[in-house]
């Protein structure tokens, strides 16, 4: 099992908490975003889109982290990382969506690559644009958390989910841009809980072979 994957990319930290949650450690290869090895020719072989993650397993290469993660979590169905229950499990998916769907893509490298260099934006107006659609997805997940008088310390129950799998890495993001996240206790209370567990202490940026040394 071979993970291509960024260090700082939000979709490959998604992928390295839930693979480490499985107890799955795949040969960690570096894609280098900020000098372009994604779109150069080896790569694309690999995945045409460019992007990063994708995980290679007995030579079929997996794309798209959600459709990734989906396919751990029914291959290896210990720990779960959705409940059993279909109503449950909806819940849950809607969490991860308003990340996945709703946030992340308005916060990607190539989203801001375009606005630097299309628009001219500088770092104020970037941090202002993240920031927008970073607080209005925080709020509506906080206002989903809150309307759950069942849930534990993470985001559904006492155990990791898919839905903590995506908002880590996004809380993460969110400090790059200088967003406020004392706002959302209850989020901050979540990642918490998360960090207690080794699982997502190892799969953090800073813990990956190509991040920059200190």
């Amino acid at each position: 099992m071979k993970l291509y994957n960024y260090f700082r990319s939000g979709t490959s930290h998604r992928l390295r908490i839930a693979l480490a949650l499985k107890g799955l450690h795949p040969d960690y290869v570096p894609v280098d975003l900020l000098h372009g090895e994604q779109a150069g020719a080896a790569y694309r072989a690999l995945n045409p889109q460019g992007l990063v993650p994708a995980l290679e397993v007995d030579g079929q290469v997996l794309t798209q982290s959600p459709a990734i993660i989906e396919w751990l979590d029914e291959t290896y169905p210990e720990p779960p990382l959705l409940p059993r229950d279909p109503l449950q499990r909806a819940r849950v998916r809607a969490l991860a969506a308003v990340v996945g769907c709703d946030m992340h893509p308005l916060n990607n490298r190539r989203v801001l690559e375009y606005l630097r260099g299309e628009f001219g934006c500088d770092g104020a107006a970037v941090d202002a644009w993240c920031g927008t659609w970073m607080r209005a997805g925080f709020e509506a997940l906080d206002a989903l958390l809150a309307a759950d008088p069942s849930r534990g310390r993470f985001s559904f129950g006492d155990a990791p989910s898919v839905a903590d799998v995506y908002l880590v890495p996004q809380l993460s993001t969110a400090r790059r841009f200088h967003v406020d996240l004392q706002r959302w206790p209850r989020l901050l209370d979540i990642e918490v809980a998360c960090l207690e567990l080794q699982a997502f202490r190892d799969a953090a940026p800073a813990a990956q072979p190509d991040a920059p040394k200190p």
